[in-house]
This record gives C-alpha cells, sequence and structure tokens, in this order.
C-alpha cells in the first residue's frame, strides 16, 4: 500500500499529466490569459488569470448564468483534461484500511445523479468597493461585482462518493485538490488548490459535478469533474478534481490558512475561523455612470442573492433617504438568487445615486458600511450605484 508521501509525489505529477493530454490542441486564447472560452469586452472584464462578468450583461438573461457569461477564478489556468484518463483518487487515514479507492469518468456517472441549482461567488466579489466606497486599502484582485454566477448543476452526491469509498466513523475532515498547475507566489509553490470542508458539510448537500446547465460542464468551470459546495464562498468548489483526501485529522492548506479568512483591526491576531457561506448582496444590471433621461419612465433591474437563507426583501432607494420595496421576479430559494424591478421616474438632470438593499430569511439585512477586513473578503454593505440623469 503507498504512503501518504508516495501519494502526494504522485499528485503532484498529476497536472504535468494534464498538461500533455492537452497537447497542442488547447485554444489560442488559453496562451494570453489561461482561460479557454473566448472573453468579449462587451462580456468580460480581465483581471490577470480571471475574468470577471460584466453584471449588466445578465440583464437579457433568465435565472441561469449562461455558461458564456460565466465570471472565472484562476489561481493558474485552465487544464484542458480529457474524461478518458481522467481519474478521481479517494484516499486517506480516513478511510476503512486506509486504502485509496478510484472512480473513472464512467463509474462516477454511472452513480445515481442529483441536479442542484445554486450560485457561485468568489469571496473576494466587490473587494474594490473597500477602496472606492469605503477609502480603505485591501489587497487582492480588484473585483466588482461581477464575481459570480448561478447555474444548474448535475453530478453525484459527494456523501455517496466518500460512503462507496469507505469512509470510516472517525473521520473529520476531506481535503479535493484540483488538477490545475501548482500555484506559485513570491517565488514560493503553494502546491495544487485544495481545501478542507468538514465531513459533516462534505456530507450534506455538496455534489461532485459534471454537468453546467444541462451540458458537459466547460473546461474553465471544471471539466470534467468539480466540486459544488451550495451558498459557500467559491474556493470551496473546487474545479478539476483529481483527488479527495479524507482524513481522521483537521486538515488544512493556505487556502483555510493564510486566505480565505479574516484579518485587520477588528479580528484576532490570527484572523478569523476559516470562510464558510458567503454573505448577502444585491445588484443593479446597469452599469455603473449609466446615463438614463429625465422624466422617462425606467424598469431598473437587479439581482440578490445571500449565502445564509432565500432572499425575503428587497428595497430600492433613488434619493438616499425613502426606500420602497422591489418587485420579485422568482421565488426565492436557497442556494439561489432573485431577480427583482423596480419602476424610476428621475425627475431632474443631474448625478444621482441608486441603492439596493436586501434582506433573507434569516434576518440580515445590507449594512451601510462592511467591518473592513485586509484581503477585502465578504463585501457586503449596500452599493451606491452611480448614474448620470441628462
Amino acid at each position: 500500500m503507498p504512503d501518504r508521501r508516495s501519494l502526494l509525489k504522485l499528485f503532484a505529477a498529476a497536472p504535468v499529466a494534464a498538461g500533455a493530454l492537452a497537447g497542442a490542441a488547447a485554444p489560442a486564447a488559453a496562451a494570453a490569459t489561461g482561460i479557454v472560452k473566448p472573453l468579449p469586452p462587451a462580456l468580460f472584464t480581465v483581471r490577470g488569470t480571471n475574468a470577471e462578468s460584466n453584471f449588466a450583461s445578465f440583464h437579457d438573461t433568465g435565472p441561469l448564468t449562461p455558461a458564456d457569461r460565466f465570471f472565472v477564478r484562476n489561481h493558474t489556468s485552465t487544464p484542458v483534461l480529457n474524461e478518458t484518463d481522467w481519474r478521481l483518487t479517494i484516499w486517506g487515514s480516513g478511510l476503512h484500511g486506509s486504502r485509496p479507492v478510484e472512480f473513472s469518468y464512467g463509474q462516477l456517472r454511472a452513480l445515481p445523479s442529483v441536479t442542484r441549482t445554486a450560485f457561485l461567488e468568489c469571496a473576494g466579489n466587490g473587494r474594490s468597493l473597500y477602496t472606492t466606497q469605503q477609502g480603505e486599502t485591501v489587497s487582492g484582485t480588484a473585483w466588482t461585482l461581477g464575481a459570480i454566477g448561478a447555474a444548474r448543476w448535475r453530478g453525484v452526491r459527494l456523501a455517496d462518493v466518500l460512503r462507496r469509498a469507505g469512509v470510516a466513523s472517525d473521520a473529520v475532515d476531506v481535503m479535493p485538490r484540483g488538477l490545475d498547475d501548482e500555484y506559485v507566489t513570491g517565488g514560493v509553490s503553494l502546491g495544487r488548490v485544495r481545501r478542507p470542508l468538514p465531513l459533516g458539510k462534505a456530507l450534506d448537500g455538496v455534489i461532485l459535478a459534471y454537468e453546467m446547465n444541462g451540458e458537459p460542464l466547460p473546461y474553465d468551470h471544471g471539466y470534467p469533474v468539480r466540486v459544488i459546495v451550495p451558498s459557500w464562498i467559491g474556493i470551496a468548489s473546487i474545479k478539476w478534481v483529481g483527488d479527495i483526501e479524507v482524513s481522521t485529522a483537521p486538515l488544512s492548506s493556505p487556502w483555510n490558512t493564510e486566505n480565505y479568512r479574516l484579518f485587520g483591526a477588528a479580528y484576532p491576531p490570527g484572523g478569523s475561523a476559516p470562510l464558510t457561506r458567503q454573505t448577502i448582496k444585491s445588484v443593479f444590471e446597469l452599469p455603473f455612470g449609466a446615463t438614463v433621461e429625465a422624466g422617462e419612465p425606467r424598469l431598473l433591474t437587479g439581482r440578490a442573492w445571500s449565502g445564509a437563507a432565500p432572499v425575503r426583501r428587497v428595497e430600492i432607494s433613488t434619493d438616499g433617504t425613502r426606500w420602497r420595496p422591489a418587485r420579485l421576479r422568482d421565488t426565492p430559494r436557497r442556494d439561489g438568487w432573485v431577480r427583482w424591478t423596480a419602476q424610476w421616474r428621475p425627475r431632474r438632470a443631474g448625478e444621482a445615486v441608486l441603492l439596493a438593499r436586501a434582506t433573507d430569511a434569516a434576518g440580515n439585512t445590507q449594512p451601510v458600511r462592511t467591518v473592513h477586513n485586509t484581503q477585502g473578503y465578504l463585501f457586503d454593505a449596500v452599493v451606491r450605484h452611480p448614474v448620470t440623469v441628462i
């Protein structure tokens, strides 16, 4: 039986094999950004290895985000993998006998499937607003509000896979690991992207998805198989999953120790506990700085969501003082967002600021300010959305 060190060496080498499978077939776009799909400027803003969706482009879409408009969060570049050669290895001290168990793509698809509609959102979505709206310095990718999308995911329950692999009663953590390249920052390799989940969470609603909106996962969104952890921060939903460690001891990685915790004056010196659920937001489907006509009726549209509970209410303000309810276009559901609308007739020309405020079924309401943290995670304040009335 291979020991843990041998397994780790094997898994560290896996991206090399993945790259060989891609060969020369990777589209030219990947050479420039590390992202395979087209990134037209009308739909995306490229941010290093990432692509942020233009939130206003969601206006003519339904509750689901089309794959060609879905944001991309990559630490390195998108691997172009082959389902025929792909394997998922379950291993670790938390399995009966500690023997690795392997699943092929076909074996995974032969298991009973489930479908979940859920949003995925980067923990740093809205990060730039700490600076532009609150005057505070933060580090990390300067997302505005487009690091989110909602899709219908089909796959198998992680719980079913773990039980078939023989998860032991004393297991406490599981850690999925991706098949993308090792992430190197500051000249130091942090290894492949991975982040532990408590076993209780892994057995509760998490899926290994192989379809997105009724089609096989696109390369940039985890093909052939990815983890989906509904309502949790996006880093928990590991793409291109290749192995899952199951452990009888707590697991850690740079993605739950150095990153994806809250650091700053309001938090303990060692930071907060690792981040789990997403926060609450509401966003207008209108470009910042958009021009609107005075005296003309306008239908304002937007979306709202919360990781804690279904959205119960959205209110808007067009004068910074009075709030009125927006109309929800969708039935609020756990793990999803709702589209909303509100009528507005701007009376006079000049600069205006639109506000939207969501409240969820657990009683959470967007605050006026978000408590600062140095890495700019979980921005949830009411967004000041500027427009010009002419």
